[in-house]
């Protein structure tokens, strides 16, 4: 199938959904034709490429149950343990949600899936909202961490680094971003940022979208525009880099461009100059169309302050994609965030399905993982029903649990759509309960409302299980922001503990049982001072995730990240009584 301008990616998107197993089929065929014969898949198939066999032998597996075969590769060894086609590399994924970061292999197909990928989301932006490549330009916030070499002599780096070292969005990027590439890689973070903005706001006139593969980066981006924004004036008007952007690439880029401009200058001093940031990104971006960037899953918490700089924009959370797999495309992508479905696309990997049993007022628990569980294939997955994603694919992982739970939210054509869950392996847990991002995700979302009327936003959260007592409690670190910036309101410790109740009332049964009980002791809520999740981030990074792929862990399980967060604790509340 062939596509020719944004109507050939429509047609294709319809083509692919319509004969959604036919395409399955051929994508496990093609998979298990060429790869049947390498060491993994030998043992199970002994050289069939049967599906059938496949399902029956072939094991539901883990990363850690690859680990040594793509370790073995990593060191050296040829890529034909695990697939026949050469690899050219390794995908590092972020390890902020599970904990871990992995090494996948990846192949020169990789690329021609992601822009074939890319062509059929941006066909659907073309439709709903803007010719992007034809009306402006995309203030689009981009980092690539540097790449790190294996002893195999390949690199390793993360997906978005790779898509933006490839030739073919290199050669875009003059004409259709407003960042050059020197920022993007640009090894500071903050430096690489700074610079993104300056040129955004050069280009302010230009730009049609604002956006980042996260939500949490845009914001991330406007609260460093908060704190910068005198200096960027200062650059646009005098024609000069800070001289606190030191990389010499960033500053060769600039000298490029930039000349003084005291009227653009003076123009955005009197916009971020005001006493409330409400609606600062259209302000800023006047012909800006739309936001973009990932608004599901754990992201879902940015969503509110988001909504509140964007001015009314839409948030457009196009894709659903992993180191492992492009998985889905959003074909509504003005719909409300909390409405997004991902339509999957056969063509990407060979998808199958475990159920997950979702029971009322209980957190999700998986089925256990015995012979008698069946995997459901892509087409045959029934709606309202929740399962945990298991991918195939060319590059050598062959029924991998991703870990990603979601849940189908109804069907284009013959292929099935679905909702961002949570992360399976995100939970929190002081006894026998389990509770899961979602229900934390729902009992936050209930108490944070109590701050609405005192003109509070909360901006970020993450959690932990404290069992350093006999009886353990849920600790949530919360990081809030006044409205309007007048720095003059106090919190209300009546109302903070309030707040700690109403997540209590929230949380699912077997929660409230064990509290009761004495179990669980009261959940604490822990406010921390500004920037505190800002410094969780530059720890991580520090540690080598990209920023471009950083999610804030709904979970703190590492030492050193509740410490920086333990450190900057300003006020801690309990919640009062048991929940009913």
């Amino acid at each position: 199938m062939a596509m020719n301008g944004y109507e050939g990616g429509l047609k294709m998107i319809e083509e692919l959904t319509t004969n959604a197993g036919q395409i399955q089929d051929k994508v496990l065929r093609e998979i298990l034709s060429r790869n049947a014969g390498t060491e993994y898949l030998r043992g199970f198939l002994h050289g069939q490429t049967d599906k059938q066999l496949f399902k029956k032998n072939v094991p539901i597996v883990t990363y850690e149950d690859l680990k040594p075969y793509i370790d073995r590769i990593v060191n050296g060894e040829t890529s034909d343990i695990l697939l026949a086609e050469p690899i050219t590399g390794f995908f590092l994924s972020s390890g902020t949600s599970g904990g871990q970061r992995k090494l996948m292999p990846v192949t020169a197909q990789v690329a021609k899936k992601w822009e074939l990928f890319r062509g059929l989301y941006e066909s659907l932006v073309i439709k709903h909202i803007v010719d992007i490549n034809q009306a402006g330009k995309r203030m689009e916030l981009m980092f690539a961490r540097p790449e790190i070499e294996t002893p195999s002599g390949l690199m390793a780096a993360s997906v978005t680094a790779s898509i933006f070292k490839g030739s073919g969005f290199r050669a875009s990027l003059p004409k259709l971003y407003t960042s050059p590439s020197e920022t993007i890689f640009c090894p500071d973070p903050n430096q690489s940022l700074y610079c993104q903005l300056l040129f955004g706001l050069i280009q302010r006139e230009e730009v049609v979208m604002i956006g980042s593969f996260f939500a949490s980066t845009v914001i991330r981006a406007i609260k460093f525009l908060e704190n910068h924004w005198q200096e960027l004036c200062y650059d646009i008007k005098t024609g000069r880099l800070s001289h606190q952007i030191t990389d010499s690439r960033c500053r060769n880029a600039a000298s490029l461009v930039m000349k003084p401009n005291p009227e653009q200058a003076d123009l955005i001093e009197n916009i971020c100059n005001c006493k409330s940031w409400d609606g600062i990104i259209r302000k800023l971006w006047p012909k800006a169309r739309y936001i973009a960037g990932i608004c599901t899953g754990v992201m879902r918490q940015y969503t509110a302050e988001l909504e509140f700089y964007s001015g009314g924009l839409p948030l457009v959370s196009s894709l659903y994609a992993s180191s492992e797999a492009f998985c889905g495309i959003n074909i509504e992508p003005l719909c409300k965030p909390s409405d997004v479905s991902y339509t999957f696309l056969p063509n990407m990997a060979y998808f199958e399905f475990l159920p997950v049993k979702n029971e009322r007022d209980e957190s999700i628990e998986m089925k256990s993982n015995n012979e008698d569980t069946e995997l459901v294939d892509l087409v045959n997955v029934k709606p309202d029903q929740c399962y945990e994603l298991v991918v195939t694919n060319s590059t050598g992982l062959y029924r991998y649990k991703v870990g990603d739970v979601l849940m189908v939210s109804g069907f284009h054509n013959n292929a099935p759509q679905f909702q961002f869950v949570e992360r399976k392996s995100v939970v929190l847990s002081v006894d026998m309960e389990k509770t899961s991002e979602t229900d934390l995700f729902k009992a936050v979302t209930e108490a944070k409302a109590l701050l609405d009327p005192l003109g509070f936003i909360l901006t970020e959260y993450t959690s932990y299980a404290d069992t350093s007592s006999v009886t353990g409690h849920y600790v949530l670190f919360w990081e809030l922001k006044e409205k309007e910036d007048k720095h003059c309101k106090e919190l209300d410790p009546k109302i903070m503990v309030e707040c700690c109740f109403r997540m209590e009332e929230s949380l699912h049964y077997t929660y409230k049982i064990y509290r009761k009980r004495n179990i669980i002791a009261a959940l604490e809520i822990r406010v921390v001072k500004q920037g505190s999740f800002e410094a969780l981030m530059e720890y991580c990074v520090s540690k080598g995730t990209s920023l471009s792929q950083y999610k804030k862990p709904s979970c703190i399980k590492s030492e050193e990240a509740l410490k920086i967060l333990d450190s900057r604790v300003i006020g801690k509340y309990f919640s009062p009584k048991s929940p009913l």
